[in-house]
């Protein structure tokens, strides 16, 4: 391992742990180290500063992963554990030490790799009853879910509006590339912005209640099918990607489906969980917010690739990636004009 921090490389000796851990592995993003060790996994945040996202002080990183252990326990209180210190003495690092301390991390119970959403999505197996699972722990969450004015000024057209035009703006320079063409982005643009002028669809969704502290990151890298659902690694760092509109996380998983060629489970999760809501208004904005969350994950790949540190082959495949979802972001702007 190249270039890591000198906690990490401590943490990588299966001697670092007070419990049972036969191999140490490390798995990188760009936002976090994380260290699956036994039957528990520790996260840790990089000092990154991206605008939307700021981990660059340890007491931000501090604060933040007491958010996501707050946060994560809503849905999954018997996986996030607490908050961890590593501490530095004389004799080196070590996990929640008398030394000083010199990170915070997340501890973690291990789920199943095998009944992660995404490799049921792989196999195939992914059924309707499934989903039906998914929609019974949803359906609780939302309805206890934090509401609050300042909660709900996060479903004003305005406010809604600085993540959709954050989007445009800062993929304008990709536009003619290999993913995004300016037909796309004109037209998904314009879509976006026309139905964010019909302000009375907004008024109504807040009316109704359903602007909620949300998960803000609904799709199925963050669901385990295990013996419950699990549900996952929720937006901790911006409260503005998480406050927002039901619809946007309903929307998101949709989208997911859809982009794994599963239009008729997709269809079969909207329903169903308006059948057990009660939220009929969800319909009006679905392909809307599916629209934005397919963009979102275009402008995500779009990002990874052109990241000058990406190996050739995983940029290629994050821009074959960005264009199916540039694809079918302008397929919901299409049927829904």
């Amino acid at each position: 391992m190249q270039n890591l921090p000198d906690y990490i490389d401590s943490l990588l000796s299966t001697d670092s742990y007070g419990h049972p851990a036969a191999d140490v592995q490390l798995i990188q993003t760009h936002i976090s180290y994380v260290l699956i060790a036994g039957e528990f996994v520790y996260k840790f945040k990089k000092p990154m500063n991206f605008g939307f996202l700021d981990f660059s002080t340890l007491d931000k990183r501090a604060h933040y992963c007491l958010q996501e252990v707050t946060l994560n326990r809503r849905l999954c209180p018997e996986i996030y554990l607490e908050r961890v210190t590593v501490t530095r003495a004389p004799d080196g690092y070590a996990l929640g030490g008398d030394g000083d301390i010199v990170e915070y991390g997340v501890k973690m119970r291990r789920l199943e790799e095998k009944q992660m959403m995404g490799r049921v999505l792989a196999a195939g197996a992914l059924t309707a009853t499934h989903l039906d699972r998914i929609v019974d722990t949803l359906v609780p969450f939302y309805e206890s879910a934090e509401v609050n004015d300042e909660i709900r000024s996060y479903g004003r057209t305005e406010s809604v509006a600085v993540n959709v035009v954050e989007n445009f703006e800062q993929t304008e320079a990709f536009v003619d590339g290999p993913a995004l063409s300016r037909e796309q982005f004109e037209q998904i643009k314009a879509y976006a912005l026309a139905v964010l002028k019909q302000e009375e669809r907004f008024d109504r969704r807040i009316a109704d209640e359903r602007i909620r502290d949300c998960h803000g990151d609904l799709y199925s890298a963050n669901i385990c099918l295990g013996d419950k659902v699990y549900i996952f690694d929720c937006i901790e760092f911006n409260d503005r990607f998480r406050y927002s509109d039901v619809a946007g996380d309903i929307g998101f998983l949709a989208m997911d489906l859809d982009f794994h060629g599963l239009d008729d489970l997709a269809d079969h999760f909207v329903s169903r969980y308006v059948e057990r809501s009660g939220d009929r208004g969800l319909l009006d904005l679905i392909a809307f917010y599916k629209c934005y969350r397919a963009y979102v994950r275009g402008k995500i790949n779009l990002f990874t690739a052109a990241d000058a540190g990406v190996e050739p082959a995983t940029a290629a495949d994050c821009t074959a990636q960005a264009t199916r979802y540039f694809e079918l972001a302008q397929r919901y702007a299409r049927e829904d004009s």
